[in-house]
């Protein structure tokens, strides 16, 4: 689904028939200003969706962004100003602010996990844990908010997780079948295995793959598993893992953190829509 079908189902859903408020209490013709603006700290992400949603309800209406996707704002700070008729802002008013407000908050939080590790070596991931159909949306969210994508969706990854291996009979069945299946596709996906102990990633390390995940291990698990492995495969930590103990997981020497919270759990982020008229 590209943007602009987000939007207009966005739109859909909330205005559909009119926005009976806006058309009962506000002069049609009554021009003016709206600003939204920050409520709290943190960092912003979706402006550009924003102003699609108000081109989308009214393309006369005249739209200044203050800030950029990235920035880290204050309370109380403009982030856009529209200009025009005030039932258009109105009728926009709370998709913009909801499509900008995730966005911002799974950026916010984002960030907060990348300072945490900061000089680590380690990246922070995201998961496949997003809300559905806004996948794309939020995983750019991340990226704004400094970490990296982990795999899209189903189709451009191998990752073998504890299902896989128990319906394929094993670790070795299940990656014997991957690198086959990826042989005769000719793909060029990366193979990821999920482990849960020391023996599986022993299993897993016969096998060529790209990436070894070291699911909900204990943090003294995992430097010794860093050790076994001694840089032959790339490793990944995932499970159990928040802003409190990130650290000390970074500081394993795993290369990546993957943690669902960051779009699954991000608290949307506080905005108003003001308007005055002209």
């Amino acid at each position: 689904m590209n943007l602009e079908e987000i939007v207009k189902l966005s739109l859909e859903e909330d205005v559909r028939s009119g926005d009976i408020t806006s058309a009962a209490t506000v002069n049609n013709n009554a021009e003016g200003t709206g600003r939204i603006i920050s409520r709290q700290s943190g960092v912003i992400a979706g402006l550009d969706i924003a102003e699609k949603v108000f081109h989308f309800v009214d393309d006369r209406l005249r739209i200044k962004k203050a800030h950029n996707d990235g920035d880290s704002v204050q309370p109380e700070e403009t982030l856009i100003e529209i200009q025009g008729r005030l039932t258009s802002i109105l009728s926009a008013e709370r998709a913009s602010l909801n499509f900008l407000g995730r966005l911002s908050g799974i950026a916010t939080l984002t960030r907060k996990f990348v300072e945490e590790i900061k000089g680590t070596g380690c990246t922070i991931l995201d998961t496949r844990k997003t809300t559905p159909l806004l996948r794309d949306l939020e995983k750019y969210a991340v990226h704004v908010g400094g970490a990296q994508n982990h795999r899209m969706g189903l189709y451009d990854m191998y990752l073998i997780k504890e299902n896989h291996i128990a319906a394929a009979g094993g670790i070795e069945e299940a990656l014997q079948k991957a690198f086959a299946h990826r042989d005769n596709s000719q793909n060029n996906a990366l193979v990821e295995i999920e482990v849960t102990n020391h023996n599986e990633l022993q299993a897993a390390l016969n096998y060529p793959v790209d990436r070894i995940l070291l699911d909900n291990m204990s943090v003294s698990d995992i430097r010794e598993a860093v050790q076994i492995c001694n840089h032959r495969t790339k490793l990944e930590a995932s499970g159990g893992i928040n802003l409190n103990n990130v650290q000390e997981y970074a500081e394993t020497g795993v290369d990546f953190i993957s943690v669902g919270e960051i779009t699954h759990s991000a608290v949307s982020f506080n905005l108003s829509l003001l308007v005055q008229e002209i």
